[in-house]
């Protein structure tokens, strides 16, 4: 990417200016990404982004995988809420293979979506506000994601990249319980939800220090190729599980919040609001939730069970293929999306007919934001850009894949 050039500190008119470096080892990035501004005092006049500090080939290392092996991969793009990545990847194989899942499995898929939804809102309001010098959010906010993660682990074993997503359904059923312990989340999490609103939505400090700052229109976002909260917060309702649903989305009732203004200060009402509406989610599914099977019942996807696997002859050999071939997806190209907590992740996925994906290219939701962050910030401080970058939710693993 263009880098600002220092000769223009050498001009005649340059005045009190200098380059800073923002990032990409610095905390308040919450990532390895750089911006480097040309500062006037206290104000950006221009700034240039770079990324590709935490490059690590996920697409490459895909089509060397088989497509079950790529799954765990996939928990490395935004691992702040790494199930939905599963389930993106997992939908475009289904898509390709043409199979559906099974019904519990499908309702298990949204309960875990939603609940990893809020953990990643969590994950963004809670910090930044701690970036704007207020500390007491981020324990409101850790702490319910402290109970999802206990829940995840309950699931599978693993809490932060839990790789639980499987081509077909899910890799086990969730344990006994399970419905217990969401329930008792939902009914903790009002009280977490209620204290960051009332510590900062009036908050005169917060209001000032977020207020007009990093605003975007629609039109400058749609034309970015935003998707999310941060272009829900500019004021366009446009959410994949309305827009196009899957898992049965369209059966659940919901609303899609949005702002009025694309700042920073909308982009953390819209998060906050898409955590109540997960939450009635949430309580949709669990009446839902019945007994049954979490994978699809197709040999070509499903390994046989233990039994069958080491009593007879067909399990066995079905075992072997699927396990060291890897699935055998028909050749063709699919586009497949889903709306992931920043917006739509997407996985362009083509298969030649082998056990190997041949092609694979994700969309995520963070690299349009992140092409916009260096415009938004001319005119803003060093300390309104901390606060714009913080309120983008820019994960550094989805950002440079």
């Amino acid at each position: 990417m263009a880098r600002i050039e220092e000769d223009i500190l050498e001009k005649p008119d340059a005045g009190e200016r200098m380059i800073i470096n923002l990032g990409p080892s610095h905390p308040a990035t919450h990532g390895t990404f750089r911006a480097q501004c040309l500062m006037e005092g206290e104000r950006i006049l221009e700034a240039r982004t770079e990324i590709g500090y935490l490059h690590r080939c996920f697409e490459k290392m895909c089509e060397e995988h088989t497509w079950t092996q790529a799954i765990p991969f996939t928990d490395r793009l935004n691992y702040c809420s790494s199930f939905m990545n599963n389930v993106g990847y997992c939908k475009a194989v289904e898509e390709l293979l043409g199979i559906g899942i099974p019904e519990r499995a499908k309702v298990l898929r949204v309960i875990l979506l939603e609940f990893n939804r809020i953990m990643d809102h969590m994950t963004c309001i809670g910090p930044s506000i701690v970036d704007l010098g207020a500390i007491t959010n981020f324990w409101y906010t850790f702490r319910p994601r402290e109970e999802v993660y206990e829940l995840l682990e309950s699931c599978c074993g693993a809490r932060l990249t839990v790789s639980y997503g499987r081509i077909g359904g899910l890799a086990a059923d969730a344990p006994s319980g399970f419905e217990d312990k969401c329930r008792d989340i939902l009914k903790n999490l009002p009280r977490y939800l209620d204290n960051v609103d009332n510590l900062n939505t009036h908050n005169p400090i917060y209001i000032e220090r977020t207020k007009g700052v990093g605003a975007m229109s629609a039109e400058e976002a749609l034309d970015w190729g935003w998707t999310g909260p941060c272009l829900r917060a500019c004021g366009v309702p446009y959410d994949v599980r309305r827009a196009h649903p899957y898992c049965d989305y369209e059966t659940y009732e919901f609303e899609v919040p949005i702002g009025r203004n694309g700042d920073t200060y909308d982009r953390y009402l819209v998060r906050l609001e898409e955590v109540r509406q997960s939450m009635r989610i949430i309580e949709q599914a669990l009446e839902r939730l019945r007994p049954g099977s979490v994978m699809a019942d197709d040999p070509r996807v499903a390994l046989p069970d233990k039994g069958g696997t080491y009593t007879n002859i067909e399990d066995l050999m079905n075992h072997f293929k699927i396990v060291t071939e890897g699935i055998r997806v028909p050749a063709g190209e699919v586009y497949s999306f889903t709306e992931a907590a920043n917006g739509e992740l997407g996985f362009y996925v083509v298969s030649d007919g082998g056990g190997k994906p041949y092609r694979i290219k994700v969309r995520p939701p963070c690299f349009p934001a992140f092409q916009a962050y260096e415009k938004m910030l001319a005119g803003h401080t060093i300390a309104d850009a901390v606060a714009i970058m913080a309120s983008l939710n820019i994960i550094a693993g989805e950002l440079d894949r």
